[in-house]
């Protein structure tokens, strides 16, 4: 007779063998570890430091700054939604807050200074030992190698006017680049953030840069310079390519929501120079993890010392570069 083939998963009627699982590190008793053979070792005080860090290192590894990154994002949000309340509060109470004239078109509040100050005081709350460069006061400096930039209200001028588009932007860089941004826009209750490796989103949901697929389809954005003027020639020159090579421009005073809107794909292009970090900062990282491509006039991505950037979908950024690299290269 025929011996039947065993089944897959059938043990022969035999017990099945299950391997025994060597102790943990911790598993001896009465002052004793279990050593690599499976002997056990008297548990002396280096040891156990040896092994305490041995499974900390293990823990560190299985969750790389993860919490860490949360906690930074975390900050950014809370320092944001903190700005913006102090902002709301004075929204359409033009003659209740005081204006100052910083330079030509430039202007500060009251309101500027009270949401840095809300702004600052939390950050250094939770990070006395991290650097902050905001626009109203004078640089924090740090020791941990994390940079804070803060704008409390970006697009000043239109909050003044009762213009209704204006942001607070706080975003966090470390030595690797932009870490955690977020950029509020109180009015509307739009919260924009973004993590590095961790993409970006809008009130919770991801968001993508627009699928247009080449410049003349494309609506652009645009910051006017009031700094700069020496170099107002080239830009005009820029606009005038853009003119005429695209479907429409606008322009509308807050260059960190116009990188936020890039991201969430309102627009599919923004170009500005002449620009400070702070107004940069969080909506580069959020067009990055958007999908999106950031860089300076020269292609490089130098746009935070520069001041200059564009920023765009990957279809219509090329196109955008090349036409800046032409109108500025003798500026």
């Amino acid at each position: 007779m025929a011996r039947r083939g065993r089944r897959i998963g059938d043990s022969g009627g035999r017990p099945k063998r299950t391997r025994r699982r060597r102790p943990s590190a911790f598993a001896g008793k009465g002052g004793a570890i279990h050593a690599a053979g499976g002997s056990l070792v008297a548990l002396t005080p280096a040891r156990r430091r040896r092994a305490a860090s041995r499974i900390r290192a293990r823990a560190d590894a299985r969750v790389p700054q993860s919490r860490t990154l949360d906690f930074h994002l975390a900050t950014c949000v809370a320092a944001a939604r903190a700005g913006g309340r102090i902002v709301l509060d004075s929204w359409g109470r033009r003659g209740s807050f005081s204006v100052r004239e910083k330079g030509r078109n430039d202007f500060v509040t009251a309101v500027d200074h009270q949401a840095e100050e809300a702004i600052v005081r939390l950050i250094r709350t939770r990070f006395p030992d991290h650097a902050i460069l905001a626009e109203e006061s004078a640089p924090v400096e740090g020791r941990a190698g994390f940079r804070w930039y803060v704008d409390p209200l970006d697009g000043t001028t239109n909050f003044i006017h009762g213009y209704p588009l204006f942001c607070v932007s706080v975003g966090l860089a470390d030595p690797q680049g932009m870490r955690a941004a977020a950029v509020y826009d109180p009015l509307r209750d739009e919260l924009f953030t973004a993590a590095r490796g961790a993409g970006a989103h809008l009130n919770g949901r991801p968001i993508q840069v627009s699928a247009a697929e080449k410049l003349s389809a494309a609506l652009l954005v645009t910051g006017i310079p009031f700094r700069s003027l020496d170099r107002l020639d080239p830009y005009l020159a820029s606009f005038r390519a853009f003119v005429l090579g695209s479907s429409a421009i606008r322009r509308d005073g807050s260059a960190a929501l116009n990188l936020a809107y890039v991201a969430c794909g309102r627009y599919d292009g923004f170009w500005e120079m002449a620009l400070s970090p702070w107004d940069i900062a969080a909506g580069s990282l959020i067009v990055t993890e958007a999908g999106g491509a950031v860089c300076d006039f020269r292609g490089r991505g130098d746009y935070l010392a520069s001041g200059d950037i564009i920023a765009a979908n990957r279809s219509v950024h090329p196109s955008m570069v090349r036409i800046v690299r032409e109108a500025y290269r003798d500026a």
